[in-house]
């Protein structure tokens, strides 16, 4: 059963004791992650406007995509048609709770379709498709000297981490990129106890740090954990001695010439940690410029955004990670064995990349609606 909203529940209850209740939910605002998750529940998709942000700025310039919009031929793959019967590609993403979804191929838009009031200038949050941005930006801090290479130990930029476990100095940066650090870190996102909604909601980021502890040794297993890439994101920033707004603009937003400016989530204005873990909110048609750059090797415009042996090393499956879907996961992408590779996010968001036929797909949402995505987009892409 989903959780109930705080906001639904108001209306139950007395004059009196709803000026009290708001009150002390005002309280706990200021000061408790836990109540700031009662208030606002679960991750949803105005969460851009609900935190404190660092900008993300576009060149002068802009890149566009060619229009040649075929909507007219797609249907909805025989596995995924409704129990009612036959419906339209339009309906299957109206029905499952899709904002937006865009093909394109041979840098074409084949399609492009907005649902539930939204168009493409909206904002949506990224959620863990922040992740693969982490990856790109260590890639090019390795190519540009700042990190030696991904078996440097993490705690060589976090040095801090060492003082509750000294065990820390055994973790890479690649543990970190594959989910295999050994962290102990819970990630439930419907548990208001649990870690993750303290890093979600909680305004000292680097103050948690400290408490963090080893569960298993690094290597061991895979086990997806946020704070993995929340350590990737600060050592980034010690390393470049650069914010991660301000690196990502300067290595890849400005450079791709996208359409539109960003911005990046942080824990609050007083301690200005950029969430890496999720929270860059932009618009469709810049996170597809993202997925291009994977398509074309790390290239734009003949210059070389993310070196190529990085790109290589992302797209191969080079260990047994698998994700709850039985996905392989390396470097902060999902890799299909047909070389199609994905950048996911809760919610349902996608970034699906595939060389073979040079097609790039976003889907945006609200929630995944018991969709596998992925699938869809296979299917999809095999029909094409």
């Amino acid at each position: 059963m989903p959780a109930i909203k705080m906001n639904d529940q108001l209306k139950y209850i007395s004059p009196a004791f709803h000026l009290l209740l708001v009150a002390f939910i005002s309280l706990t605002l200021t000061s408790c992650h836990v109540g700031r998750y009662f208030f606002w529940n679960f991750a949803d998709i105005n969460d851009y406007k609900k935190f404190p942000s660092l900008p993300i700025e576009k060149a002068s310039d802009e890149f566009s995509f060619k229009e040649k919009f075929v909507t007219t031929n797609l249907t909805v793959p025989q596995i995924f048609e409704e129990k009612s019967g036959v419906i339209t590609f339009d309906e299957f993403h109206e029905n499952h709770k899709t904002v937006a979804f865009m093909i394109i191929r041979n840098d074409s838009i084949l399609y492009e379709k907005y649902y539930s009031g939204y168009d493409d200038s909206a904002i949506i949050p990224s959620f863990s498709l922040s992740k693969s941005f982490i990856s790109a930006l260590i890639g090019i801090a390795v190519d540009e000297n700042f990190i030696k290479n991904v078996h440097q130990p993490v705690t060589d930029f976090i040095p801090e981490l060492k003082q509750n476990d000294p065990r820390f100095e055994n973790i890479t940066l690649e543990h970190l990129l594959n989910m295999r650090s050994g962290i102990r870190f819970n990630e439930g996102y419907s548990n208001p106890f649990a870690d993750m909604a303290k890093y979600y909601y909680g305004r000292n980021l680097n103050k948690y740090l400290t408490q963090l502890k080893i569960e298993t040794p690094p290597d061991e297993k895979y086990n997806y954990l946020s704070v993995n890439t929340l350590l990737l994101g600060i050592a980034l920033e010690r390393a470049t001695g650069k914010k991660l707004n301000q690196y990502l603009e300067e290595k890849i937003w400005k450079p791709l010439n996208m359409e539109f400016e960003a911005s990046w989530s942080i824990d609050s204005k007083k301690n200005n940690q950029i969430k890496a873990f999720c929270c860059i909110n932009a618009r469709t048609r810049d996170f597809a410029k993202f997925g291009r750059l994977y398509l074309n090797n790390g290239k734009y415009n003949q210059q070389q955004i993310i070196p190529e042996e990085w790109i290589k090393k992302t797209m191969a499956i080079t260990n047994n990670s698998k994700d709850s879907q039985n996905y392989a996961y390396n470097y902060s992408w999902r890799v299909k064995e047909d070389g199609a590779i994905f950048a996911k996010g809760v919610l349902g968001q996608f970034i699906y990349v595939f060389p073979e036929k040079n097609i790039i797909m976003v889907r945006l949402g609200k929630k995944t609606d018991g969709i596998n995505w992925p699938q869809f987009m296979e299917l999809i892409c095999s029909d094409l």
